[in-house]
C-alpha cells in the first residue's frame, strides 16, 4: 500500500470514527463544539475528509469525547489497570498525517494512557513565523533516531538535534519542530495526557 493511500485511509478512518462518536452521544456539530471548543466547521471539514486537524486540536476532540487521542481513530480494547501490557509490532499503529508530520499512534489497544508515544517523521524544512506552533498542557520528550530536525520554543534560541539527541520540555511553552535534513527525520515522541482538570483554557480552532 502507497504511502499516500495509508494517508488517504486514516483521514477517512479518522472522519468515520468521529461522526460515529458523536451520533452515538446524539450530539450535533454544534453540540459536540462546544464540549471540546473545536469550531463548528473544523469540526465539519475533519468529518468530511477535508482536512487533517492538528495535535492539539486532537487533544481538544478527545477531551470533549472523554477519550484517548488514539480512541479517535479505533476502538480501544483495553482499559489501563494493573498488570496490563500493550505489544506494538513493527507496521502496527495508527497513522495520523498533517503537513508537517506524520505520526504513527503507538499501543492504542490501552484507554485511558498517562503517555501518548508516537513514531514520527518531522516533513516540514521551512514554515512561516506564525505556522506550525502548538502548546497544550503537559510535557513532552522526543528521541531523534535519525535525521536532523530544529527545535523552535517561545523562550529559547532554537535548538539543532541530530540522531541520538534528545529533548524534554513543558508543552505549555508554545513549541514546534522543522526539519533540517535533506530527508525526512525520524524520531520517537512521547508526550504526557493532560488532566481534565489542568486542560488550558479552550480557544476556537
Amino acid at each position: 500500500m502507497s504511502r499516500a493511500t495509508k494517508q488517504q485511509n486514516s483521514e477517512s478512518a479518522l472522519a468515520e470514527r468521529l461522526r460515529s462518536l458523536r451520533l452515538a452521544r446524539n450530539w450535533t456539530l454544534g453540540q459536540t463544539s462546544q464540549a471540546s471548543g473545536v469550531a463548528t466547521s473544523t469540526l465539519s471539514k475533519i468529518e468530511n475528509g477535508l482536512m487533517s486537524p492538528t495535535y492539539d486540536v486532537l487533544l481538544k476532540l478527545a477531551d470533549g469525547l472523554g477519550l484517548d487521542v488514539a480512541e479517535l481513530f479505533s476502538p480501544a480494547r483495553d482499559h489501563m489497570g494493573a498488570g496490563r501490557c500493550s505489544v506494538e509490532r513493527k507496521g502496527g499503529g495508527e497513522i495520523h498525517d498533517t503537513p508537517m508530520y506524520h505520526h504513527l499512534l503507538l499501543c492504542s489497544q490501552l484507554s485511558h494512557k498517562r503517555m501518548m508515544p508516537f513514531h514520527t517523521r518531522i516533513k516540514a524544512h521551512t514554515v512561516a513565523e506564525n505556522e506550525g506552533w502548538s502548546r497544550h498542557e503537559g510535557e513532552e520528550f522526543v528521541y531523534v533516531l535519525s535525521g536532523i530536525i530544529e527545535l523552535h520554543t517561545e523562550y529559547y534560541q532554537p535548538a539543532v538535534l541530530s540522531a541520538g539527541d534528545c529533548f524534554y520540555i513543558d508543552s505549555r511553552m508554545r513549541h514546534r519542530v522543522i526539519n533540517q535534513g535533506k530527508t525526512d527525520a525520524s524520531v520517537l515522541w512521547v508526550s504526557t495526557k493532560p488532566g481534565p482538570e489542568s486542560l488550558a483554557p479552550r480557544e476556537t480552532s
